[in-house]
Parts: C-alpha cells; structure tokens; sequence
C-alpha cells in the first residue's frame, strides 16, 4: 500500500469522523442548552432524536405511497417537521413532567430515563422492533472525488453543511435574540430576572423545547448514514454526554471542540483497531483529561 493509498483513507475515515462528529454535536447542542444552561438531565434525549429519524422515515414513506413525484424534494421539509414535533413533544414534557422536577437533578434523571423507557416501547408498538430506513433523495447519493482514490460521500457533505447552519443559528440566537438574551439571564440570576419582568418559567420551557427541537433534527442527520430502531437514539445519549461534559457544561464552543475531538479520535481509531477498542480508547483519553482538567475543555466563566 502506498504513502497515496494510506493518506486517502485516512482523510475518508476523517470525513467518517465528520459525519459522526454531526451527529454528536447536534445532539451535543441540545443538551448543552438543557443541561449546560438549565441544569436539567435529560436521559430522555437521544428518543427526541429518535422521534426526529421517525419523522423523516414517515415523510419518506408517506411520499413514495402519495406523492412520488416529489421525493427528490421532501427531506428538507421532513427536516423542518422533525425539528417542530420534537419541539412539540418537548414542550409538553416541560410542562408536564419537567417543570415539576427543577433543582432536583437526581429525581429528574429517573423521571427521564423512565421516560426514555416508555418512549422506546412507544417506538417498537408503533413502528415495529426492526430498524427501518428512508429512501433518500436521488441528489444526497453518491459521492465526490476530489482526487482519485479519494471518494467523499454526498450525504456526508449534506449533514455538515446542516450541522453548520444549526450550529449557526444557536449561536446567533443565544447571543443576538431576546430568547438569549432572556436565558443568559436566567443563568446569571434567575430572582433578579424574574425581579427585571422576566418570565423565567416560561423561557425555561422554550429553552427545553428548543434543545429537544434541535435533537430532532440530528435524528434527521442520522438517518443519512444510519438505521434507525426504537433503542437507536439511547446509542447516542453517553455520547452527547460525554461531548457536554468534555467540552465544559454551559459553553457551546466547548460542544463544538468535543465533538470533533471524540468523533475523529473514534472513527480514525477504528480503522486501526476493533470498534470496541476505539471506543476504549476515546473514554481513556476523555478521563485523562477530566482529570487534569475537570472543567472541562472550556469552562463557562462564573461571576462570583
């Protein structure tokens, strides 16, 4: 094998890594807002995602039975409608079950992962045990060569130009949105945003919604380089943890810096060694580093 042959494939296991490290940071960003910024442990949140690759699996279906002419042009609607029922479905979890739970992380970890439970069983009396997937539209197949022997897939560029513009839009919302602007201060002191008129109940739940929402739409990006099942979205949930965790509770460039991190560590490690392995050898790394930095990679700053 040459020098040629040994750069291509690790720059398509790279581009591997990229569409992992999508999925894991919009997952990552999700439960940055809800745990970094809420303090809230949702262990319900990969089935969000999971709701979000159902959603594009029934537009596809749905589709092929009454509009086939049409499914060149019903994923980016799908995605839009993955992103909205998730929101939904969250945003009556808040008010349901969540509101109830607030400063009680211990006992709203049970209440969600015993709601992940009863989503998952929701999924497999519904859609069945087998995993099932979308038929894709014809332009998200295939593949680019930039160079010969270097073959990048089309979906792939697909789910990293989407994770770019939500990634994007959280940002630009946290930061230049009333919704933001609302929540940053609900972080800093939520008796004197309340004091300042601020309706910290209300953007509690929104900001629940949105992160469920955003959930939703890496179950969409999933669906492009995966199956999906009832249990596929628990798969990823210790993932987007540990992208959280690593990255520093509360920062969203920390999520950023920790997903690519863990994503091209995992999926350039797999090709050297079995997945196991590399899984192994992602957790050591993420531990060695907890412990001289325990933070994590990009503490939020904390006035005192």
């Amino acid at each position: 094998m040459s020098l040629t042959d040994i750069m291509n494939i690790t720059l398509m296991q790279g581009f591997a890594g990229l569409s992992l490290f999508s999925v894991l940071l919009l997952m990552g960003l999700g439960l940055a807002i809800i745990f970094g910024q809420m303090g809230v442990i949702n262990m319900a949140h990969g089935e969000f995602m999971t709701i979000g690759a159902y959603t594009i699996y029934m537009f596809s279906s749905l589709t092929e039975t009454f509009l086939p002419g049409f499914a060149s042009m019903y994923f980016p609607l799908a995605i839009v409608a993955a992103f909205c029922i998730a929101f939904a479905f969250g945003w009556f979890i808040e008010w349901a079950l969540i509101r109830h739970l607030y400063k009680r992380p211990l006992d709203t970890l049970l209440a969600t992962w015993g709601l992940s439970l009863a989503m998952q069983q929701t999924f497999r009396s519904t859609f069945g045990a087998r995993e099932v997937s979308p038929t894709l539209p014809d332009w998200l197949l295939g593949s680019w060569a930039p160079a010969e022997g270097l073959d990048i897939p089309i979906n792939g560029l697909f789910v990293l130009a989407l994770t770019a513009l939500v990634t994007g839009g959280v940002l630009l919302a946290l930061y230049r949105s009333r919704w933001g602007l609302r929540v940053r201060a609900t972080v800093a002191n939520r008796p004197m945003a309340n004091a300042t008129g601020i309706n910290t109940s209300r953007t509690d739940r929104l900001t629940f919604a949105i992160g469920c929402g955003i959930a939703g739409v890496a179950g969409a990006a999933f669906t492009t380089i995966g199956s999906t099942g009832p249990t596929s979205g628990s798969l990823y949930i210790v993932d987007a943890f540990l992208v959280v965790t690593f990255g520093g509770a509360g920062s969203l460039l920390g999520t950023v810096a920790s997903a690519f991190g863990i994503a091209q560590t995992q999926s350039i490690a797999e090709f050297f060694m079995t997945g196991s392995m590399a899984k192994v050898l992602t957790l050591m790394m993420i531990v060695t580093i907890l412990m001289l930095r325990p933070q994590g990679l990009f503490a939020s700053k904390i006035r005192r």
